[in-house]
């Protein structure tokens, strides 16, 4: 059973049954039942046009649940409309696809999961474990989710970067359960840029291709984490760098600048460094400015603090983290603890040589660390530093 086959036709047929008419929500149905079909029959008989095997049993399936729907009468005027078998359209409606899952109206980890679900073919149960929830929680968000989408029209246009950061959010969970997230948010992100041309999606692939690429060198065997100056440069996918930087140059060619491709371009001078002594600090910063200009994000002026104090020394780095609070602000006005502010803090002061602040913001840090692996990499640093302190 070929199962990339069969993840990468299911946004084709179910944009085809929705094209022929059918509510969003249950063509879904009607294609996740094709699919489950298919893994029984293909094995024994498999089809000499596998996408036009799943679109007419799909569509079989649509009409045989919309029967029994209270609207008898109007559904059963699209029976008349099936078209005969025979090729399937060349029709593609994958783009439409990844707009509707990535629809305004829809929440983050909403529009996550139907675009897992409708785009990259994945079932319940293996978004479910992707995300550490039960599989009933997850059903629930799927199903608000096509509920919510539903009555979209199918032909407007959408927005390219809220799908972007659909698909940013995938490949940042990482792996979990059966399903290596990134792996297939590189996957999608392919899957889009070979159905739109556009830069910021070839900056967002290759972006992910560039980080991908250290994946293997992050942690250590004891699952703690390896800063990016200690990871083992060899054991690096070349490969995958290489094929970044190519995408990367033909994006910034285009000279049509964004978000993804200015963080491809740092993550480029990093993977592009033989040793992390030999990294181009000043370039990076000139891009973090880029990058200040495109979001004015306080994440990325932390990042930026942190460039500075390597390219100027770490009182440049110190003072630039100083025009920084240590929250951000919302649409409210009010501010939320910006992330890794104090662990920022600390590396800098640190390089600056006080030891003894440098190891009172690293267990604050750790006290704030999104994740246990952060929590535990920055209690070993503040305990590294008291225990030099105390010698």
């Amino acid at each position: 059973m070929n199962e990339a086959l069969l993840r990468s036709l299911t946004p084709k047929v179910l944009g085809i049954l929705v094209r022929r008419g059918a509510d969003f929500a249950a063509a879904e149905d009607a294609v996740q039942d094709a699919l489950v079909e298919a893994v029984r029959v293909w094995p024994a008989d498999p089809p000499r046009d596998p996408k036009g095997w799943l679109i007419t049993v799909a569509w079989r399936r649509f009409l045989d649940a919309t029967r029994a729907d209270a609207a008898r009468r109007r559904r059963e005027d699209l029976v008349d409309e099936e078209p005969p078998p025979g090729p399937a359209a060349a029709v593609d409606d994958t783009l439409q696809l990844y707009f509707l899952c990535a629809h305004p109206s829809l929440t983050p980890s909403s529009a996550v999961a139907l675009t897992l679900r409708a785009v990259g073919g994945l079932t319940t149960r293996q978004i479910a474990q992707a995300y550490l929830v039960p599989e009933a929680t997850m059903a629930q968000r799927i199903s608000r989710a096509k509920r919510t989408v539903s009555g979209v029209r199918f032909d407007r246009p959408g927005d390219v970067a809220t799908v972007l950061r659909v698909l940013y959010l995938v490949f940042n969970e990482g792996y979990s359960g059966d399903v290596d997230l990134a792996a297939e948010a590189i996957r999608l992100t392919r899957q889009l840029a070979a159905v739109i041309d556009h830069p910021e999606v070839a900056g967002l692939l290759a972006l992910m291709l560039l980080h991908h690429a250290r994946r293997a060198t992050r942690t250590a065997p004891d699952g703690s984490l390896v800063p990016l100056a200690e990871q083992d440069r060899g054991r690096w996918d070349t490969g995958s760098i290489a094929e970044g930087v190519e995408i990367l140059q033909a994006a910034l060619a285009r000279d049509r600048l964004g978000e993804f491709q200015a963080q491809a371009a740092i993550a480029a001078l990093h993977a592009d460094a033989p040793t992390a002594e030999e990294t181009d600090w000043v370039q990076i910063v000139e891009w973090y400015d880029e990058l200040i200009r495109l979001t004015d994000s306080p994440v990325v002026r932390l990042n930026r603090a942190v460039a500075v104090g390597e390219a100027d020394g770490p009182r440049a780095g110190l003072a630039a983290l100083a025009a920084l609070d240590d929250s951000s602000p919302t649409s409210s006005g009010r501010g939320h603890p910006l992330p890794r502010h104090a662990a920022v803090a600390a590396y800098l002061h640190e390089r600056d040589g006080d030891l003894p602040t440098a190891a009172r913001l690293y267990a604050e840090a750790a006290r704030k660390a999104p994740n246990l692996a952060e929590r535990d990499h920055l209690t070993r640093q503040a305990a590294r530093l008291n225990t030099r302190l105390r010698g």
